[in-house]
């Protein structure tokens, strides 16, 4: 037998074909919870719908670690996982809340809910192609969870008090367009990753803890609005924190170098 016919035996390895199962699974239940939210608002179920994305961040949460402690990870799994935030975060929060107010606002209604959706859509796109390469403890703009938790707990707070007035109605206006641009903005915010979840803590921790489940649990509503827009907020008031030291940085070394000259 020749040394050809023999490596013409060798079977060859073919690559399996398929996806992982574990972190899809929870992948599709934030893609459903999407979804709910959007059919919910339809109904005119709003508290129900806006529990739904709160649902799909906390699942959008877990399928990454999931992938990552069961090894996991894929390309599918991170396309998938792109596609089902942009129904989940940016498609539902919109329409939620057009379903909700601005719908009787006629076309600066739809308008601001399109500028949502899009600005949501922009912002995924940029993360992906920032992956690998942008500081890990930071995010450009604000991330589209926190985004559509900022709109929907707007919506489940007005639905959960009754106000349906004209005002309330031009506020959130303004801030479903104000949060869709920070989504595209270059404002950074803490993105929590540098954390050592593993690593021990003081005792008052888990105490600390304890108390925001007890907040939370008293008025969902509004504690958790009130949580995700003072993160919002936070990455203004730490980029202008950041730009003023960098200016007093440059103004020392601009009067040192002056002096030694």
């Amino acid at each position: 037998m020749s040394e050809t016919e023999s490596q013409e035996e060798v079977p060859v390895k073919r690559r399996r074909r398929g996806i992982y199962l574990l972190p899809n699974v929870f992948t599709t239940a934030a893609l459903f919870a999407g979804f709910y939210a959007i059919v919910a608002s339809m109904k005119s179920h709003f508290e129900p719908a806006a529990i739904a994305i709160f649902i799909a961040m906390i699942l959008d949460g877990i399928d990454g670690r999931v992938a990552r402690l069961t090894n996991t990870q894929s390309d599918f799994g991170a396309e998938y996982d792109s596609l089902s935030d942009m129904i989940s975060f940016g498609l539902a929060p919109a329409l939620v809340m057009y379903q909700w107010t601005l719908s009787g606002m006629g076309k600066p209604g739809w308008l601001a809910a399109f500028i949502f959706t899009a600005a949501a859509a922009l912002r995924l796109a940029r993360f992906n192609t920032q992956v690998g390469i942008a500081d890990k403890r930071y995010f450009q703009g604000l991330p589209s969870p926190s985004a559509a938790a900022i709109v929907t707990g707007f919506v489940w707070v007005g639905d959960s008090y009754a106000l349906y007035n004209g005002s309330y109605s031009i506020v959130a206006l303004v801030l479903t367009i104000v949060i869709g641009l920070l989504m595209v903005s270059n404002v950074r915010y803490y993105s929590f990753k540098g954390i050592d979840w593993k690593g021990k803590v003081p005792f008052v921790v888990p105490l600390v803890f304890v108390l925001l489940i007890v907040l939370v649990s008293y008025d969902p509503p509004l504690v958790l609005f009130a949580g995700f827009l003072i993160y919002a907020l936070s990455g203004p008031v730490f980029t202008l924190v950041q730009l003023r030291r960098r200016r007093a940085e440059r103004k020392a070394q601009r009067a040192q170098d002056s002096a030694s000259e």
